[in-house]
Parts: structure tokens; C-alpha cells; sequence
């Protein structure tokens, strides 16, 4: 039988088992090597309380900190999302890690 992708979805070369984690949209346990990861960095708070937060502090120079969450989608989620696209046969074999950035770095 053919092979869709040259690491079939996975990238488990050489490991037996792998552990499970959950999705975070559904919650469907899917293997942690299968699961799409992306970074999801925000602000602790929203900008009109972080000016506030500004203006009252004592110190002039302190940044807040930001909130980092990893977040791990099943691939129905993450194509539904939009978060990953279905390629085309061809360019499913492609293994080159795409030009980070959107609209803003195609028009520079």
C-alpha cells in the first residue's frame, strides 16, 4: 500500500510508543509526536489595563510579563482551524519549513 507522507504524520522515527496529550480545541488524545504544537504568546493583560497598570506603577521601566501557552491541536482541529492547510500531492513531499509571516513580509 503507498505511503501519503514519508514520515506518515508522525515524527516517531525509532520510538516504539509514544505518550498522549489531549487537544485543546476538542480534547481527543492524540500522540504527542502527531500533535501540531504552536506557541501562543499574549499579554497578561489587555492594553487599555496595561496603560493603566503603566501610569500608576512606580517604576518607569518594568514590562509586564507575557503569557506563553503551548497549544496542541489533533490535525482534524488544526485543518479546521485553519492553523495547518491541506497540501496537494507534490507538495506534501516537500520538507522545507515555510517563510515565517504573513501578507505584511509578501508585499516588502
Amino acid at each position: 500500500m503507498p505511503s501519503k507522507r514519508r514520515n506518515n504524520g508522525r515524527s516517531k522515527h525509532g520510538r516504539g510508543h509514544v505518550k498522549a496529550v489531549r487537544c485543546v480545541n476538542c480534547g481527543r488524545c492524540v500522540p504527542k509526536d502527531k500533535a501540531i504544537k504552536r506557541f501562543n504568546v499574549r499579554n497578561i493583560v489587555d492594553a487599555s489595563s496595561q496603560r493603566d497598570i503603566k501610569e500608576a506603577s512606580v517604576y518607569t521601566t518594568y514590562n509586564l510579563p507575557k503569557l506563553y501557552v503551548k497549544m496542541m491541536y489533533c490535525v482534524s482541529c488544526a485543518i479546521h482551524a485553519r492553523i495547518v492547510r491541506v497540501r496537494a500531492v507534490e507538495t506534501r513531499k516537500v520538507r522545507v519549513i515555510p517563510r515565517r509571516g504573513g501578507p505584511q513580509q509578501a508585499r516588502a
